[in-house]
């Protein structure tokens, strides 16, 4: 059968399920859940697979579930992915008043789009002229929240990385991938309705104390050594090291005090700060954490005190695959038409997805239908049709132009791709990037 011919009906099917996927987003909207806690979130879309007739495996990584289907023949293995979490914007008028968790990423509408593509290639019983299998991963903790919680996760065993898609990665959900995406929201100029070959940060994520020595304030301070002060030097010495970054690396050191001591009646001497350090790339990333670094301590040497750091693996930049991309952006061309398109966006956030797309062909467009920025209290969905409908369509669309004809687009694709690293060479980087240090 033509692979048009196959599109039309998987289209169909997702059309005709319009409402369902719509009152999929509206229940996780209203139930928004923080990284590694996605329970509702979890049950939600194991109950939305299993109505499909599939069997998905839950709590993958303490939540998250998994499940596939199975076409006609052997064939590539695609993942399609949507992430459970929302992020903390305690000001916008839905957060939860509890948590201030909000899903003001759009997380609800991609995890409502991975659904509409399981939906129409299920419905339309496509998968029985196409070859290969198709995994739905509704997968945890892509915001990097919460650290202290996370960190307490890690102590008692219970995962291994901060990031939902590097604990999966971790353990061996995507060893027999080999094609993999996701979509994401983000407001679009007018007219415009998807964006492709968007770019990502690496980062890395770092918690810091110094330790000074606590006095009474007003009667004694020199007997003391004032780690706030050693914090503020090494604030201003990150900033004297920015016209060291080269401007096409897209360095971003941003700090944040966390605990600026305990009583204004004494000197400070338990100060805490969390940073990420980003880059465009991974080597100008660790350029960048090495200058990082340096300015900590200079900080903690120029009062006499300690500082301990804490790094700990956060993402990897994002490279989309250019072959996959041209068979996503042709399905767009027809399905929306090419004024509606975007080519190339400098998007400069940070997303795990980057991790999976430096080992296998991934594509990770953006979707509009939203307006504001991401993680504002202004965030909306203005338009569900393109939010949620438009990139499941498209997703689906693109997987059958990869499994069609024996997946003959899908070998050339995976037959053409060399990793930027090996899943070995991934999980050195993880283990150097994991590490205490103190001055």
């Amino acid at each position: 059968m033509e692979k048009q011919t196959i599109k039309q009906r998987v289209l169909a099917a997702i059309d005709q399920e319009k409402d369902r996927l719509i009152a999929l987003t509206e229940r996780l909207w209203k139930h928004p859940e923080l990284g590694y806690k996605e329970s509702f979130g979890t049950k939600v879309v194991a109950d939305f697979l299993r109505d499909l007739g599939m069997e998905p495996e839950e709590n993958i990584a303490i939540t998250g579930c998994s499940a596939e289907i199975e076409g006609s023949d052997q064939g590539p293995v695609i993942a399609v992915l949507g992430e459970l979490d929302a992020i903390v914007s305690p000001e916008h008028p839905a957060a939860d008043p509890a948590t201030g968790a909000v899903h003001a990423c759009g997380h609800h509408l991609q995890v409502a789009a991975m659904a509409g593509v399981a939906q129409g290639l299920v419905a339309s019983g496509a998968m029985n002229e196409l070859s290969g299998r198709v995994r739905f991963m509704a997968v945890p903790a892509e915001e990097y929240v919460e650290l202290g919680f996370r960190s307490k996760l890690r102590e008692e065993k219970k995962i291994s990385y901060y990031g939902g898609k590097q604990e999966l990665i971790a353990k061996g959900f995507f060893d027999d991938v080999n094609i993999s995406m996701m979509i994401h929201s983000l407001s679009l100029p007018k007219g415009k309705r998807v964006l492709i070959s968007s770019s990502s940060l690496s980062f890395v994520g770092k918690e810091i104390r110094f330790i000074g020595k606590e006095v009474q304030a007003a009667s004694e301070p020199e007997k003391g050594v004032n780690a706030l002060n050693a914090a503020v030097i090494a604030m201003n010495a990150i900033h004297v090291q920015r016209e060291t970054f080269m401007d096409k690396d897209s360095v971003r050191i941003h700090p944040i005090i966390t605990k600026g001591g305990d009583i204004v009646n004494n000197v400070p001497a338990d100060v805490r700060m969390e940073t990420y350090v980003r880059a465009r790339s991974v080597q100008a990333m660790l350029d960048a954490n090495r200058k990082a670094d340096r300015a900590l301590k200079a900080g903690a040497i120029a009062v006499g005190a300690e500082v301990e750091i804490q790094d700990t693996p956060g993402y990897l930049s994002l490279l989309n695959n250019l072959e996959l991309e041209a068979l996503f952006r042709s399905n767009a061309v027809e399905l929306i038409g090419e004024a509606a398109i975007v080519d190339g966006g400098d998007v400069r956030v940070s997303t795990d997805f980057g991790d999976i797309s430096q080992l296998i062909p991934s594509i990770h467009p953006y979707i509009g239908g939203v307006e504001a920025p991401l993680h504002t209290r202004e965030f909306q969905v203005t338009d569900i049709e393109t939010a949620c409908i438009i990139p499941a369509k498209l997703m689906a669309a693109t997987i059958v132009d990869l499994l069609a004809d024996n997946a003959k687009e899908g070998r050339t694709i995976c037959k053409n791709f060399r990793p930027a690293m090996t899943k070995e060479e991934y999980m050195k980087l993880l283990e150097k990037l994991t590490c205490l240090t103190r001055f």
